[in-house]
Order: C-alpha cells, then structure tokens, then sequence
C-alpha cells in the first residue's frame, strides 16, 4: 500500500471515531433526558441545544487560532478529547443518579466548551493533509458518516440504550480513542507563532474579516441560518417517532447517514460537473423536501425525510469546507474552519434551539404535539432560505486568481 493512502486510512479512522464518540450519545439523548425525568430542559442540553450554541460560539475560533498559530492541530485535539471524555461521562453520572436539573445544564455546558470545536479542527487537519482535497475529501469524509451510522447500530442492538445512560459511557470511553488515533498520524510540526500576539490573535477574532468578501459572508451567514430550523430534526425526530410507534429511534435516525455516504463518495464529481451555487442551492432544496415529508405525518414518509438529511447534509455543509478550501488563504484555514463551525453550531444552533422549541411547545397541546404544522413551519422557514442564497451568493473567482466553479 502507497504511503498516501495509508495516511488518508488514518485519517478516515480518525473521522470515523471522532464521529461514532459523537454520535453514541446525541442520536438519542432526548429519549434519554425523557426517561430520566428531565424532559424540560430538552431544548437547552445536547448536542444542537443552546449549551452547544454557546460554546459554539465561544470556543471554536480560540481553538482555531491555536491550531493556526501556536500548536499543532493534532495536539489540541487532544486536549478537546480528554476533556470531552470526562465531562461526558459526569453528566450522564448526574442524570443517571437524578442530580438537579442546573447541575445537569453545567455540566452540558462545560462538555460543550470542550466538544464543540472538536469536529471541525478534524476538518481542519484531515483538509490540511489531503494533496487534492476537492477529489479526495468527499471518500475520507465519508468515513465519519460511516462512524455515525455505527453508532446507531451500537446504540439500538448491542448497547439496547435508546434510553438508557450507557450510551453517555460508551460516548466517553470513544472520545478516548480518538485521542489513540491521532498518535497514529504522521506529525506535521506547528506553525511558526507570533513573538508577540494581541487578544484579537488569541481570540481567533481575525476569522471575522473574512465576511468582508461577499460570497465568503454569504455563506457563512447562509450556514447560520439553515442550521436554525435544521436544529430540529436531532431535537424533535425522535419524540416523532417515539409518537408514531417506533421502538428503535436510534436506528430509524441512521437511515439517514446512507445516503449520505452515497452523497460524499460522489462529491468529488459533483463538484468537477457543478458550481458550487448549485450544490448549496440543491442541498437547501432538499432540506425543504424533508421537512415537507415529515408534515405528512407517517412513519414510512418520516423514514424517508429521514433518508433525504444525508444527501442535504452532503450538498450544503461539505460544500461549504470545500469552499473554505479553495478561497480561504492556507494561514487562515484552520479559523475559517472554526468561524464556519460557529456560525452553524453557535448562532444556528441557538437561535434554532431557541426557535424550534418555542415552536414546538406552541405546536403542542395536552401533550400532544400537532406534527403536521410543526414540520410545515419549518418547511417554510427553509423555502425562504433557499429564495435568498439564491439571489444573494454570485460566485467570484479563487483568491489565487484561478476560475473557481462557485
């Protein structure tokens, strides 16, 4: 085997397991606060709540800049790892023994400070590894999908945790191994640091410059606002479910991650036959379709909205990396990664939790959640979306003055 493809081996596993540590507990970690009697603080915990939005927005551009300018990414992953691996396993140790609700929110929180930046830094440093990222990300990147639906299978019929704290373990004990594999990968040595650096250096806040070209702004700001009603299929897709009658909800969510496996091994030739506008213009479209089959209101077309998140999750969010690949500088990179990972997973996500939640509790009565106008209003949302990505993002030529196909 070619040393290249023994590399990139290492780094689909390290997708994979970074993937399968996050997936283990935040598939079905609302069933989980359910059964557990904290069913209130749903919309604020987990892993697209408001705890995750907050540290979303805090933590990935300082841990960007750190991977940018001072350590290298491999080694701040690390940390982001050991960290996650314990705080996960003491917030499940406080809900399986019924600590208050404030101190399970606390602890979420400082999970998510440390969870949050984790995935996009191993965006960051598969990307910053690959030779021809555009044709060999979508294959490696699958792998993490692959991670994904693992997890689920694990949850549903080995760890039989739909409801259960073990998943919250097991998601502890995965977070360990990533850190096993990123001793495997071949050290690339840190950037040369700044003798001198200034808060707005350690603070990551440079990233923020980059939204003074329009397109860069515009998809940005355009993976902020899908991520708003997006915040609801991992929130709400399994109480849907569980109201339609399905046993396992873990399993029925990785329905979704084959195609997009399907979509990330055909990426590579979707971005050489199309622009990029309308890669971003087909995942949203998407996004619309699926919520639309979630209004009808049946398991069989809630199984195939199910089946439509990878595909809308492979044409807008993998498409905009690529895109941070191909316009972004080399030495900005890794904090256009994180400010991409913010806008998404900080603002999306809080606005969204927010959003959906009163949305649903709004869309519920006597405990009976009307699913129809839940989905189409969300539906909506999304069709808005796609109306303004559509007339605001032009397309603009690759900063290297090569023809981008944006």
């Amino acid at each position: 085997m070619q040393p290249i493809n023994t590399e990139r081996f290492k780094l689909a596993a390290l997708f994979f397991m970074t993937a399968h540590a996050l997936a283990l507990w935040s598939v079905t970690f609302s069933k989980v606060l359910k059964a557990y009697g904290y069913e209130d603080i749903i919309p604020y915990v987990g892993n697209t709540s408001v705890t995750a939005s907050l540290a979303a927005i805090v933590s990935p551009l300082i841990v960007g800049a750190l991977a940018d300018q001072r350590y290298s990414s491999e080694r701040v992953l690390r940390w982001l790892c050991l960290g996650s691996g314990c705080f996960m396993a003491l917030m499940f140790h406080a809900i399986q023994h019924h600590w208050h609700w404030a101190l399970v929110v606390g602890l979420a929180q400082i999970l998510a400070l440390w969870a949050m930046p984790a995935f996009g830094l191993s965006t960051s440093l598969v990307i910053a590894r690959l030779s021809n990222p555009r044709q060999q990300f979508g294959p490696v990147r699958a792998a993490a999908t692959l991670g994904w639906i693992v997890a689920g299978v694990m949850v549903s019929c080995v760890l039989h945790g739909d409801s259960s704290v073990i998943v919250g373990y097991a998601s502890a004990i995965a977070w360990i191994l990533v850190i096993a594999v990123t001793y495997t990968l071949d050290p690339v040595p840190p950037p040369a640091s700044k003798e001198h650096r200034s808060w707005a250096d350690i603070l990551g806040l440079e990233a923020w410059t980059l939204l003074k070209n329009p397109d860069h702004r515009v998809v940005f700001i355009g993976a902020a606002l899908f991520n708003m009603p997006l915040a609801a299929f991992y929130q709400f897709t399994p109480l849907h479910l569980d109201a339609l009658g399905s046993a396992n909800a873990g399993l029925n969510m990785s329905i979704g991650q084959i195609m997009e496996v399907v979509g990330l091994l055909s990426l590579a030739a979707l971005l050489t036959r199309f622009r990029l506008k309308w890669l971003f213009l087909w995942g949203i479209g998407f996004g619309v379709l699926r919520y639309v089959f979630f209004a009808m209101n049946s398991l069989a077309t809630l199984r195939a909205g199910i089946f439509m998140h990878g595909i809308l999750f492979t044409l807008f969010f993998m498409t905009a990396q690529i895109y941070l690949e191909q316009r972004i500088p080399a030495a900005m990179r890794s904090r256009a990664q994180a400010l991409l990972s913010l806008m998404m997973s900080g603002f999306g996500n809080l606005i969204g939790s927010l959003g959906c939640g009163w949305w649903w509790h709004a869309c519920t009565r006597n405990d009976r959640t009307d699913w129809h106008l839940y989905w189409s209003g969300l539906a909506g949302v999304i069709a808005l979306i796609f109306l303004w990505f559509a007339i605001s993002y032009k397309g603009r030529h690759r900063v290297d003055g090569v023809h981008d196909r944006a």
